[in-house]
Order: structure tokens, then sequence, then C-alpha cells
């Protein structure tokens, strides 16, 4: 039988054995009862050292580890099905975040029933983790720094396994559809940015946009999202 805990943290991870380390010690330096929150990492096939960064922390953590390289969507779709808690929150495995970023996220959504999410604003960091900007998430929005209830994300149907880049625009566009997200203004989430971000993938990333353009043609929302 599953135990319960409020919040599902899930962290994918494909070969980033130079970052994880400093994601899960965030994720485990959070001002959240220890007991409120799980850390879910899916090791997607990783051919590098990531696991051993992983195993130092072993006893903190859920660990799932794929045989086959499923990609981000079917990852993060793993963990969602694995999640015993009522909301999730993804953070990607080289990123990190401010020690109040669950407890925040999960109080609002916790005595407010009228909101279906909450978001939170970012810093943009270089590899070393220096600033080089903070942006608002409703004018930038990213996969992480957003908190769901995990009875509608199941509803959704869960990521576009499809969708190997921008998955999470999709997801975003079909959630906005029926629900609502609520914004809170402090940059709690620290989006890395190094030499290997899948954005760096210029090719792949115009023609997964080009698919989610063409899936969502003539709504005023997508047009501001898939920009």
């Amino acid at each position: 039988m599953k135990k319960a805990v409020v919040a599902s943290i899930i962290v994918p991870v494909h070969n980033q054995e130079q970052y994880i380390g400093r994601c899960i010690r965030s994720l485990l330096n959070q001002n959240y009862t220890r007991e409120n929150y799980e850390i879910i990492v899916i090791n997607d096939a990783c051919t590098d050292n990531t696991h051993k960064a992983i195993h130092v922390f072993k006893e903190e953590l859920r660990v799932f580890v794929n045989k086959e390289q499923l990609g981000l969507p079917g990852s993060l779709n793993r963990g969602i099905r694995e999640a015993r808690g009522q909301f999730i929150i993804r953070v990607d495995a080289d990123d990190y975040v401010h020690a109040e970023y669950v407890n925040i996220l999960a109080m609002h959504l916790a005595v407010n029933d009228y909101m279906d999410a909450v978001c939170c604003d970012y810093q943009l960091v270089g590899a070393d983790e220096k600033i080089i900007a903070v942006k608002k998430w409703f004018e930038e929005p990213i996969g992480c720094g957003i908190m769901f209830r995990i009875e509608d994300i199941i509803k959704l149907g869960l990521y576009d396994e499809e969708l190997k880049i921008h998955e999470d625009k999709d997801l975003l566009l079909r959630f906005l559809e029926k629900h609502n997200i609520y914004s809170i203004p402090l940059p709690l989430y620290r989006y890395r940015r190094h030499s290997n971000n899948i954005t760096n993938r210029t090719d792949d990333m115009q023609r997964y946009m080009e698919i989610l353009q063409k899936k969502y043609p003539g709504n005023l929302i997508a047009e501001r999202i898939l920009k």
C-alpha cells in the first residue's frame, strides 16, 4: 500500500552526472516537512556516472530505472504513475531550487481549492550558478516551476510521449483549456543554462515547434506560448 504524501517531486535524468547532485541536495534542503514530500528520480537509461551520484542519496529517494531510454515525456509519465502525492511538480536534473520552493507552492494549493495549479518565477543561471536574468514564468513559461493537482494531469492523459521536445508546452496548452494557473511572483526555481541543454538542439526544437503550431491553429493562447 502506498504511503500518501502531500507533494511528489519528479526528477527525470539522462546523463547529468555533473549536475544531479546539486539538484537533489536542493530538494532535500527544503523548508517543508520531509515526511510530506517524496523525491522520485527516473533514471532514463543513463550511460555515464549519474547512477553513482544518485546512489549517494539513495535512502532519501525513490529511484526507478528505465531499461531503455524513454525520453523526457516518457520518464515524466512514469514518475507521475509512481507518485503518491496530491500535488506533483517537476525539477529537471541539471537545475536546482530555492529552499521555499515546495513549501510555498504546496501551501497555495492546499489552502485554495479554486487554484488548479500554481507557478513561480525563475532565475536563469549559468553553469557556474551565476545569475544571468530573472524571468517571469507567464512571460517565458518552462516545464518546471509549476505545481499541479495530480488528478488533473491524469485526466488530461499525462504528457504526449511522441513529443520528445516541447512536451511541456503541449501539456500546458491542454491544461489551460480546462483549468487555471495562478502565478506567485517569486523566483524560486533555478533554470541552468549550459552547453548540453536540449534548447541548444535548434533543428529539433524547430521541428517539434512546427508540430505543435499545426496542432493548435488559431489558438490565441498557443500563439503566445509557442513563440
